[in-house]
């Protein structure tokens, strides 16, 4: 497990990384989510060494993250840093041999990965004769040749249509499954929701919120229900301690006072006839992060 325990980080008077903390855990996926400048690419770059942090630790299994512990992450920065005039599996596959692979494995383990993010017919192809979405699945591709025990991505989705997101997705869920500690940033929230096992919210250099995704929500989540049934729903405008927040025929969005009240909402609907669904509401992740970095 990769552990982040009070990372600062200032540059002149301005604080940009304030006790930064979180963890990412082996065969998991993290969402590092937040606004520009919120200190998401200041806080990977501190992690694969890139920039000395002021205070605080990087640890990995409970020991000091060293140089010879980065060999084994895998890095993919926001800005693309690869040869535009090579060829894409040659590069690939230098990037592999620099790892220290020997050359046939590295042709191998580039060729797989390559095709394995649906670029089988780019190989021979300059990096720069690419689109931008083949250009960012070219770098994704050289985070992940030397399979990396730790993966550390930097807005991997950008550039990206649908088919290339699910594409990409299915590949870096495939390395957590394996047990790599995985971490990306996205401003793509219904990406990042969809994909993530746990969440990190970040805003003006602090950790705002930080867990598991299900529990996250849990603990956002409001006394919102949806009722959904056979026959007029309206008499639940006049039920004591619930507010409607929309209502067409026997569907209603209500919030309750409490759990006794829209219980006694489940009760009375059920007295009244056939009730198809009655379910609680839980946050998105767009509506988590506009609550806590407020």
């Amino acid at each position: 497990m990769l552990r982040l325990q009070g990372i600062t980080k200032s540059y002149g008077e301005r604080r940009a990384l304030d006790g930064v903390t979180f963890d990412v855990s082996a065969g998991r996926l993290t969402g590092f989510v937040g606004g520009n400048g919120a200190g998401k690419t200041t806080t990977m770059r501190i992690v694969l060494g890139l920039l000395a942090r002021d205070g605080g630790s990087v640890t990995l299994d409970g020991t000091e993250v060293t140089a010879d512990d980065r060999r084994r992450f895998g890095y993919m920065p926001e800005e693309r840093g690869l040869y535009p005039k090579m060829k894409v599996l040659e590069q690939i596959t230098y990037l592999a041999r620099l790892h220290g692979f020997g050359h046939a494995e590295s042709a191998r383990r580039a060729q797989d990965i390559l095709e394995r993010l649906g670029l089988e017919e780019r190989l021979n192809d300059n990096v720069e004769a690419l689109s931008l979405g083949n250009q960012q699945r070219a770098q994704i591709a050289a985070a992940l040749v030397h399979d990396p025990e730790v993966l550390i991505l930097d807005e991997p989705f950008s550039g990206l249509d649908p088919l290339a997101v699910d594409v990409v997705a299915g590949v870096l869920q495939e390395r957590a499954a394996g047990g790599a500690s995985v971490l990306f940033s996205s401003h793509q929230l219904d990406v990042v929701e969809r994909l993530c096992d746990d969440l990190v919210i970040i805003a003006a250099g602090s950790v705002r919120a930080a867990g598991a995704r299900e529990v996250l929500r849990d603990q956002h989540a409001t006394r919102r229900y949806e009722l959904v049934s056979s026959g007029d729903a309206g008499w639940i405008r006049d039920a004591p301690g619930i507010e409607v927040l929309d209502f067409d025929g026997g569907y209603a969005l209500f919030e309750a006072a409490d759990q006794a009240a829209a219980q006694r909402v489940l009760q009375q609907a059920v007295a009244r006839g056939d009730v198809a669904s009655f379910t609680p509401q839980r946050p998105s992740l767009a509506q988590i992060f506009k609550e806590v970095i407020q």
